[in-house]
């Protein structure tokens, strides 16, 4: 099986505010940020499609197949309380310094870890129909470096460091001797 994750495009949000679950609109470059996208995938026959519901990626999704299923699975982590804050406030505060300090592991305040967001992301890979085909993710760039973890083997850390550009597609085979 080929899945191939896409993160949604850019977003109408201004740089350096944190939004991981809010569903922010799209940036009006869309259309033109989609069309490289969609030539990055042409002539790939996908079996399924899924797709976070946020928005972001809904509408991308749908403009690839009508047949889109949505998992909340796929959500980007829930930042809580400092959802719609600047990054630069989180980071000033106590909770942004012990955070910071151990983001992998640490709860964001009435949020959820990346340890969390990690088993979410198993879970869905645990879900996934068993085909030798492609399989469509429209998602996040949170998400996707949880699946470079659980299936690529890297380390957290590398994952965290790694760039996830808006509208990369990284493609990752899954075979019989990969967890799922």
């Amino acid at each position: 099986m080929q899945l191939y994750l896409v993160r949604h495009t850019r977003v109408d949000v201004p740089s350096g505010i944190c939004y991981g679950m809010q569903d922010v609109p799209l940036a009006n470059t869309f259309h033109q940020e989609w069309e490289e996208v969609k030539s990055r995938l042409s002539g790939i026959d996908f079996e399924c499609t899924f797709s976070s519901p946020l928005l972001r990626c809904l509408l991308p999704a749908k403009k690839i197949c009508e047949e889109v299923i949505i998992d909340e699975r796929l959500q980007e982590m829930n930042f809580g309380d400092w959802e719609g804050k600047c990054w630069d406030e989180i980071f000033a505060s106590q909770e942004g310094k012990r955070w910071f300090g151990d983001y992998l592991h640490a709860t964001c305040p009435n949020g959820e870890s990346n340890d969390r967001l990690t088993e979410r992301v198993q879970a869905f890979i645990n879900d996934l129909p068993q085909t030798s085909g492609n399989i469509l993710i429209i998602t996040h760039a949170g998400v996707i470096r949880a699946f470079l973890v659980l299936l690529c083997g890297w380390m957290a850390k590398k994952a965290f460091d790694t760039p996830i550009a808006y509208g990369q597609v990284i493609q990752i085979e899954i075979t019989a001797n990969k967890n799922r």
